[in-house]
């Protein structure tokens, strides 16, 4: 799989804004999903649709909050993602919970292993090049029925970050897409969308969307 020209950049982004991100959750509760009713529904319907299929993996879990959301719920779940931060906020956390450091990119997924995989606002740095891959090998990896459940901001255009989470500053982009292009990106990768919830835009996030697709 094609590795990311600006992923060593996007990587150190994310470094440096995991503190401040921890702390906006654990003041604000802006990130955690228990103080979002649909969000918080969506990834309870998943959960219920992959009980009993396999594993799971959180692909760019952050600080681990969904995660830990999913143990709590009985899945057999771990957490990877690209910044060893946030996955050390994630293992204070959450000791009891399982995380490693790589990115969407890195994983070498064995076929037909997972019950289900999250891309829970995790996808939209890929590179549209990338993203088609990406989702790719993640439908090889489950099982057949397993479920992907991705959440994604909504739009047409990249918008370069240059600051994040109280002025922190970042490098990367936000690649945003439009319900129709992912759902085409999802058939594409051998995945029917089965849930499509689409939000508007809730100040300080944009418009979103959420996709549950099962592997054919």
């Amino acid at each position: 799989m094609r590795r990311p020209e600006d992923l060593d950049t996007v990587r150190e982004s994310y470094d440096r804004v995991a503190d401040a991100y921890v702390e906006m959750v654990e003041t604000t509760g802006l990130g955690d999903i228990r103080t979002h009713p649909w969000l918080q529904a969506s990834v309870d319907a998943f959960a219920a649709s992959v009980a009993g299929l396999g594993p799971v993996l959180d692909v760019g879990c952050g600080p681990g909050l969904v995660t830990a959301y999913l143990a709590e719920r009985g899945l057999d779940v771990t957490g990877v993602d690209l910044s060893p931060r946030m996955v050390e906020h994630a293992r204070r956390l959450f000791p009891t919970c399982s995380f490693q450091v790589a990115s969407a990119t890195d994983l070498d997924l064995a076929d037909a292993t997972y019950g289900g995989l999250l891309g829970w606002w995790s996808l939209f740095n890929l590179p549209r090049d990338v993203l088609p891959e990406v989702l790719a090998s993640f439908a090889r990896a489950l099982v057949p029925g397993g479920r992907l459940l991705v959440a994604t901001h909504v739009g047409d255009d990249d918008l370069e970050r240059t600051e994040a989470y109280g002025g922190v500053p970042v490098r990367w982009t936000t690649h945003q897409w439009r319900p129709e292009q992912l759902a085409s990106l999802l058939e594409a990768a051998n995945l029917a969308v089965v849930a499509d919830l689409r939000l508007p835009a809730e100040p300080p996030i944009g418009p979103t969307v959420v996709m549950c697709a099962a592997r054919r």
